[in-house]
């Protein structure tokens, strides 16, 4: 039977993601640039550098819809592994650490609504699914220290989740400047050879079974021995 307690936290996020996501040019949680970007990551790669990655978005596709509706499949597949934030130790990672994973990349802030309500979905989400092969990484960008952002997931129970920041606010000025960030909150979907699958703006219920399933269908994609 399902869980009648979930459903009334994904229609609300269903709802944001209306106005935030599915409408993202005309209603989104901009955000104003600061700092220089972030050089290290690649702006432009060719298809060739992600040679599997078209079949994995072929298969995920299909699955973005319902919650996940506003996702975007990638047209040209290509490499997102260098992005640079802090890790929860403190010290300076990219996403190519976590080679090997297929990840949900979910850059938020405290300050941002839509953000602040999918966190617990978010957590969810890493918790039924998080493992050696699969990892929510959500980067807080609010500028200042931590403790701000780092009260904020106390206050929600958020545990699951691995404490990443950026308070450069790097990560979405590179993502900007490549065209997969307008505002807040700003999602993408990473294989595990660090290739873009798709991209989203605008909040989602990451606890749904259409979330799942995305998520799934891109873990299944068999790999290139």
């Amino acid at each position: 039977m399902p869980d009648q307690k979930k459903r009334p936290p994904a229609l609300k996020l269903f709802a944001l993601a209306a106005l935030f996501g599915v409408i993202a040019g005309a209603a989104a949680v901009y955000v104003k640039e600061t700092g220089s970007g972030n050089a290290g990551a690649a702006q432009t790669a060719a298809s060739a550098s992600c040679p599997l990655a078209a079949e994995k978005v072929a298969a995920a596709t299909p699955l973005m819809r319902g919650q996940v509706a506003a996702m975007t499949p990638a047209a040209n597949p290509h490499p997102i592994s260098e992005l640079s934030f802090v890790g929860t130790d403190g010290k300076p990672l990219t996403l190519a650490s976590f080679a090997g994973k297929t990840l949900l990349v979910n850059l938020w802030a405290t300050w941002c609504l839509p953000c602040r309500e999918e966190m617990p979905a978010l957590n969810t989400l890493q918790k039924g699914l998080g493992g050696d092969r699969f990892e929510v990484v959500a980067i807080n960008i609010d500028t200042g220290d931590d403790e701000k952002p780092k009260a904020f997931l106390d206050e929600i129970a958020v545990h699951d989740l691995s404490y990443y920041r950026d308070s450069s606010m790097g990560v979405f000025n590179t993502l900007k400047k490549e065209g997969l960030a307008f505002g807040l909150p700003a999602t993408l979907l990473i294989d595990e050879k660090g290739c873009l699958i798709g991209s989203m703006n605008g909040p989602a219920a990451w606890d749904s079974e259409d979330a799942k399933r995305l998520i799934e269908a891109t873990l299944g994609v068999p790999a290139a021995g």
